[in-house]
């Protein structure tokens, strides 16, 4: 998780713009704690708040193109970009081992159509500075958070939470997930497309308990890509505990840490501690009052940008036990069960 915070068609000099666009950033600084970096010219500002997943030493964003032509602010995991890094051999010389930095090799050769071609997650803008040319897109579902908006001079702005650009913008909204965006047209296109979105498509398809386990083992592999520790969270359910399972299969025993949370008496925290006993994962239970859970709402709140009942309620404990996790750990990036029941319709 990182953070970007860019300015587009500037209307105001920059250095008006750019000490805003610092502040602006500090907002979204609790997404990216281990480096600030920032690009400006006479026409774009690119702010960057940096969580250090991918090539910790060299990884620091925003990162160039060899002749600086090139300008990207990111944030995601590229879960394929050592197979994508092979087709560049001889046509773009990389700077960094960033898994991002692949981004700005397949805009250089294939211009606006290569999106597909990249396993992850992601919220990207690029410029290009001999052209004065933005592009701008977000991952198929939307995991990553990625917002636009227009300050009363008509400024263009991108950021990863809304908190960024509150009280500059008088314009906001919601970069839709799947799409692109170029300055040339400045219109959103869908990139990700899939038959099987259309009923009339698989309403014949058979269930493949099979192929949904090697599915399921192959993501967990590809997003053990990262050079820093591992963790996941243990709720003791089926999902997060066949999570916990996977995870354990790639991580030397005995060095995968879990966690829960919960109040004393749960029944969680029973079958966490079960779950982790049969993995030999090194657990932790943070046990919580009541009270302590109720005064976190407004907080989380905060955080997601979001008053939704259902979102808010699932939020608190994943908040407070990745709060616990950010203060007493050292492991970044973290595992869940999040998502099966909708794939699954478990509701």
């Amino acid at each position: 998780m990182c953070g970007i915070v860019c300015a587009f068609d500037l209307k105001q000099k920059v250095e008006t713009l750019r000490p805003q666009i610092l502040e602006m950033s500090k907002r979204i600084r609790h997404r990216g704690p281990d480096w600030s970096g920032i690009y400006s010219d006479e026409k774009a500002i690119m702010s960057h708040e940096r969580l250090a997943i991918v090539d910790p030493a060299s990884g620091k964003q925003p990162l160039f193109s060899k002749d600086k032509s090139l300008v990207l602010a990111a944030n995601g995991e590229i879960y394929n970009h050592r197979e994508l890094r092979k087709q560049f051999k001889g046509k773009y010389q990389f700077q960094t081992e960033s898994d991002c930095e692949v981004i700005l090799a397949l805009y250089q050769e294939k211009g606006v159509h290569f999106i597909d071609e990249m396993n992850g997650i992601f919220g990207f803008a690029i410029y290009d500075v001999a052209k004065d040319e933005y592009f701008i897109a977000r991952d198929h579902m939307g995991i990553i958070p990625l917002y636009i908006g227009w300050d009363e001079h008509g400024t263009f702005y991108v950021a990863s939470e809304l908190k960024a650009l509150e009280g500059t913008c008088t314009k906001i909204e919601l970069f839709p997930p799947g799409h692109y965006m170029s300055s040339k047209d400045g219109e959103f296109v869908q990139w990700y497309k899939r038959e099987w979105t259309e009923y009339e498509a698989v309403k014949e398809n058979a269930t493949s308990i099979e192929e949904i386990k090697v599915a399921l083992e192959a993501a967990v592999k590809r997003q053990l890509m990262s050079d820093v520790p591992y963790g996941v969270l243990l709720s003791g359910g089926l999902d997060s505990s066949l999570i916990s399972a996977l995870v354990s299969k790639f991580v030397p025993t005995g060095q995968l840490q879990t966690y829960s949370i919960g109040m004393i008496g749960g029944s969680d925290l029973e079958y966490a501690r079960m779950v982790s006993k049969h993995i030999h994962s090194r657990h932790t239970e943070i046990i919580l009052t009541e009270h302590e859970f109720f005064s976190a709402i407004p907080e989380v709140i905060y955080n997601i940008e979001s008053y939704d009942t259902t979102t808010v309620r699932a939020s608190v404990g994943n908040y407070l036990v990745a709060k616990y996790i950010a203060e007493h750990s050292d492991a970044k990036v973290i595992f869940n069960g999040d998502g099966s029941d909708e794939l699954t319709g478990g509701y």
